[in-house]
């Protein structure tokens, strides 16, 4: 006979655990499953946590902060090692799971190792590692928060150590002297530019004719801008037409286009794959598409209203933070809790070096829905803290509306852009207007003195 819960959680990565959280709450039973050895899904093991401290650590040891006072030249450490990369990850890493787990057993929250399928709409079987045994599991409401997996075709010979996926990138045991990564999507731009601070020689191959195309224009400009002058080289337009390892190691990327690319690594970043192929999902009467996503509604019900689903499976956007809030709408749904939510307004993180954020809609939106509007910029070298952390890039955009003076998008470039654009998250919620900005007092020297600075030049032009 199968244990019974209120809630089954599939999945123990951002939406699983604040569905599990959630519903805990709420006072209900809550049934967590995690196929992996430890729980925390690709954001802790594999995604968002290791990649952005893999970043942290490498803007530390090679001093890319300083180097605009003290040259291209100068690193706090002269020879780095993968050695150096995996110490600050794995105590992170650590720590994150230890939290976790904490968090989970606070609430009450059953959690299993194991591989679950469903074998019906309200039961699923769960092998279990421990002992190698199945057992069966019912549940009136269910979660599905498997997250993703990199996406490899069967045309690239993945070898895990020269030509290998955006998981396998955090295992490297050297730092290649040079890196072709193909994909210009978000994990890719960040990965290359990282690798970029470490001195490695970067090659960039995108199919389309720009990169991170949803991007504000004017922001990816001057992001680009900086890519060319840290020696990244960009062939966009270009698709791979192979990908060989000679004798001596160095690998061979041919183009289509004649072109060939000779690297030591290459990092194959063009797109993830919902982890989906052994849930049974036919057996619950869903499906999920041919890159393993499954289709939702506004409140995250798949096609059986009881099954709700959340997080990377569920595609775009795909991040860590609208995940937690997907998994957290998702369980309040689950079990009648009116739950109000700014979903729509989210704000874009690109953990790429440097940042890039933005929140609200972009120029092109604006002109797209013939929405008349004034911009104000700022650049980071222009305020006072710009230059005491000699920054050397970085710019401010916001958007107002004509009618109203209404902040209708921050789209910024540089150093502490995530955490920057939260400011503009709150204003554009709030309702708030260019006033705002010019009437406000800021701490003074901030980077956040850049929102006066770029409120002050829109009201410039508004006053012509």
């Amino acid at each position: 006979m199968s244990r019974h819960f209120d809630l089954i959680v599939i999945g123990s990565g951002p939406a699983g655990k604040s569905a599990a959280i959630q519903a805990s709450k709420l006072g209900k039973t809550v049934l967590m499953v995690e196929k992996n050895q430890q729980v925390g899904g690709v954001s802790v093991h594999s995604g968002t946590i290791p990649s952005k401290t893999l970043r942290e650590t490498v803007l530390y040891l090679t001093g890319w902060r300083q180097r605009g006072f003290y040259g291209l030249s100068y690193k706090v450490k002269q020879d780095i090692t993968h050695l150096d990369l995996h110490h600050r990850l794995s105590q992170t890493l650590g720590h994150e799971v230890e939290i976790l787990q904490h968090q989970l057993k606070r609430n009450k929250i059953t959690t299993i190792i194991g591989k679950a399928r469903f074998k019906d709409e309200h039961t699923i079987v769960v092998e279990q590692f421990s002992d190698q045994t199945e057992e069966e599991f019912s549940a009136d409401k269910f979660l599905i928060g498997v997250g993703t997996r990199p996406h490899r075709p069967s045309h690239i010979p993945f070898d895990g150590d020269s030509i290998i996926d955006s998981d396998e990138i955090l295992k490297l045991k050297r730092i290649p002297h040079s890196l072709l990564v193909v994909g210009a999507g978000v994990i890719g731009i960040e990965y290359a530019t990282i690798y970029n601070a470490l001195d490695t020689e970067v090659t960039i191959i995108d199919d389309k004719e720009e990169i991170l195309d949803f991007v504000d224009k004017e922001i990816i400009e001057e992001f680009t801008h900086h890519l060319r002058d840290s020696e990244v080289t960009l062939r966009l337009n270009e698709q791979v037409e192979s990908i060989q390892k000679r004798d001596d190691g160095k690998v061979i990327t041919r183009l289509k286009s004649g072109k060939q690319v000779c690297t030591d690594t290459v990092l194959f970043a063009a797109g993830r794959q919902g982890v989906t192929d052994d849930l049974q999902l036919e057996n619950a009467g869903l499906y999920a598409d041919k890159r393993g996503r499954i289709k939702v509604n506004g409140q995250y019900q798949t096609e059986k209203s009881h099954i709700y689903a959340a997080g990377d499976v569920i595609g775009f956007p795909s991040l860590a933070s609208t995940s937690m809030e997907q998994g957290r709408v998702a369980a309040c749904d689950a079990f009648a809790l009116n739950c109000p939510v700014q979903t729509h307004l989210f704000p874009y993180g690109i953990y790429s070096v440097p940042e890039i954020s933005m929140v609200g809609i972009t120029e092109q939106q604006c002109q797209q829905k013939n929405i008349p509007y004034e911009v104000g910029t700022a650049r980071f070298r222009e305020t006072a803290r710009g230059q005491i952390m000699g920054l050397r890039e970085g710019k401010l955009k916001m958007l107002f509306a004509l009618d109203d003076r209404r902040l209708l998008g921050v789209h910024i470039v540089g150093e502490g852009a995530t955490e920057l654009v939260h400011i503009g998250q709150a204003v554009i919620a709030l309702g708030g207007t260019l006033d705002y900005f010019i009437q406000s007092v800021f701490n003074y020297p901030t980077l956040a003195e850049a929102y006066k600075v770029a409120a002050l030049d829109a009201w410039n032009r508004l006053s012509v």
